[in-house]
């Protein structure tokens, strides 16, 4: 208590909030909505909003959550490995942000306009590769007493070649192969390399030029343009099936149609979301 008193007290006593000045010393942001709708969950799925790699991991439900994590209300295995996938990763590699080096995950742009593919939810593939890989992961980094940073530190680099770190890549290549096929993206046939993420201005001499080089176990450029091709046209389609959808209700409703109109041109950033019968329900941080 009296460290909360002499480290707490005198910001909220500075605050604009009633409530928060009386309670000084009780925890302030609650997110009541947020452990309403995880309840009854045993875990939720998180991320870090950034992060260097990634990933995603389950979570006890119950815990106070840092601000700078993101919570799926979701416990599905065929979830965690459809936006654990590469796949994902490459919508989110162009449509998301950084800070400095590291990508971020925009919830708006990243997850929010993501087309997840159709009936994912009861595909029993996508059920099994995902609960494979994610306990495979869990076993590996307990075996070595190492977080996933450093797990998927060694993932992608190079001259890592340890058993157990190439069974990780092999599972998740499975991983992508499997989310592929939920679209129906059968022709694609991509094959991982070891690829810089970015350029270095090899003329700058600076130390902090001289850090590690971003090399990642990755699908080639390609490859994640024609994946990225192919969500944008999906995504496409479903907000015109949304459309038409809503214009049906409308009319069905005796209410005055075209109220919302459609750009007859996909934008590069397009911020439809996918159906609702495809769309997990996200909560935010």
């Amino acid at each position: 208590m009296q460290i909360v008193e002499e480290k707490v007290k005198p910001t909220r006593l500075k605050d604009n909030r009633a409530l928060y000045r009386k309670y000084w010393w009780q925890y302030a942001e609650k997110r009541i909505d947020l452990y309403k709708t995880i309840h009854d969950l045993e875990y939720v799925l998180a991320r870090s909003l950034t992060s260097k790699h990634f990933a995603f991991t389950f979570l006890p439900q119950g815990m106070v959550y840092d601000q700078t994590l993101i919570i799926f209300a979701q416990t599905s295995w065929a979830f965690f490995a459809a936006i654990s996938s590469r796949v994902h990763e490459s919508w989110c590699a162009f449509f998301g942000a950084t800070l400095e080096d590291r990508p971020r995950y925009n919830i708006a742009d990243c997850f929010e306009t993501f087309s997840f593919p159709e009936n994912f939810e009861i595909n029993a593939r996508l059920e099994a590769i995902g609960k494979e890989y994610y306990e495979f992961r869990a076993q590996l980094m307990v075996a070595n007493n190492e977080g996933l940073t450093k797990t998927y530190n060694r993932f992608h680099d190079a001259p890592e070649r340890s058993p157990e770190i190439k069974k990780l890549r092999e599972l998740h290549d499975a991983m992508d192969r499997t989310v592929l096929d939920a679209y129906g993206w059968t022709d694609l046939v991509p094959t991982c390399e070891f690829l810089l993420d970015y350029e270095e201005d090899e003329g700058d001499e600076d130390s902090s030029s001289r850090r590690r080089k971003p090399w990642r176990y990755r699908w080639p450029d390609d490859i994640r343009d024609e994946v990225l091709a192919r969500l944008l046209e999906l995504n496409k389609q479903r907000a015109e099936q949304e459309h038409l959808a809503g214009l049906a209700a409308e009319a069905a409703a005796g209410m005055p149609q075209g109220r919302k109109k459609l750009s007859s041109t996909a934008t590069s950033r397009r911020k439809q979301s996918a159906p609702n019968t495809a769309q997990p329900d996200l909560l935010g941080r």
